[in-house]
């Protein structure tokens, strides 16, 4: 697992992790929107949108506010145009990171996030600098308490997926870009409830960090996450769980 992960779940075990409901709620809806607007308001044709959905109703979403999103998105109800950005760039110690943000006001978020990198010794970079370090991936993430590790992979590999792992609390089902949605719902027609479908970046190569260059990436990365427009980031680093574990105290 990567490195970004293991500090994702060390967050998320201590409830650091996106603690203000109103920010999910923010984060989520936008989802909604884009998703709506990319693929149409029906969930069942439009995969994206039903994760999003799934991920709003996980963080006990009203239903209105779901339905007020669909609505924006498909142009029914009114309001900014909500585009998908995806930023690269580099942070400390060379450092590849991607940056997915949605945003209604392109200079005002490229302002924010160019800050963000400059504050904290990194820069942004043209586009395919820092993604060559990445595989465009689909992740499916099953709580372990549905099945064992030897039954999900048979399933998982039926369906066309490439791996399936585990970070302790869910196995993560990998499968590619192409076809992940695909595997998700062959699982869940095998009585399985995936907790989140999503796209993902999997770092190719880390960078080893240790030390105050360790700390000012974890800075960096949580003040991008704190961002009202960043849907995802995505970092090629390691660090060893111990110093992690401190750094998360």
């Amino acid at each position: 697992m990567s490195g970004h992960n293991k500090w994702a779940n060390i967050k998320a075990r201590k409830g650091a992790q996106d603690a203000k409901r109103g920010k999910m709620f923010t984060k989520v809806a936008k989802e909604i929107i884009v998703a709506a607007r990319l693929g149409g308001g029906d969930p069942e044709h439009n995969p994206r949108l039903r994760n999003a959905i799934q991920a709003g109703r996980e963080i006990n979403m009203p239903n209105d506010n779901i339905k007020r999103a669909i609505a924006r998105g498909t142009g029914a109800e009114g309001g900014d145009a909500i585009e998908e950005i995806l930023f690269e760039g580099f942070g400390p110690s060379g450092v590849a990171i991607m940056v997915e943000v949605q945003t209604d006001n392109r200079n005002r978020t490229t302002g924010e996030i160019r800050h963000i990198f400059t504050k904290y010794g990194g820069s942004l970079g043209v586009p395919g600098s820092a993604s060559r370090n990445f595989k465009r991936e689909g992740h499916i993430i099953i709580p372990m308490s549905q099945t064992t590790e030897d039954k999900l992979m048979e399933l998982a590999i039926e369906a066309g997926a490439d791996d399936v792992q585990n970070d302790g609390e869910n196995f993560i089902v990998v499968a590619s870009f192409e076809t992940f949605n695909q595997v998700a719902e062959s699982l869940s027609k095998n009585g399985l409830k995936p907790t989140a479908v999503k796209p993902v970046y999997t770092p190719q190569v880390s960078v080893h960090l240790e030390g105050d260059h360790a700390k000012s990436l974890l800075k960096m990365l949580d003040a991008l996450e704190d961002n009202d427009d960043v849907a995802n980031v995505w970092a090629n680093f390691d660090i060893d769980d111990k110093e992690l574990e401190s750094l998360g105290n």
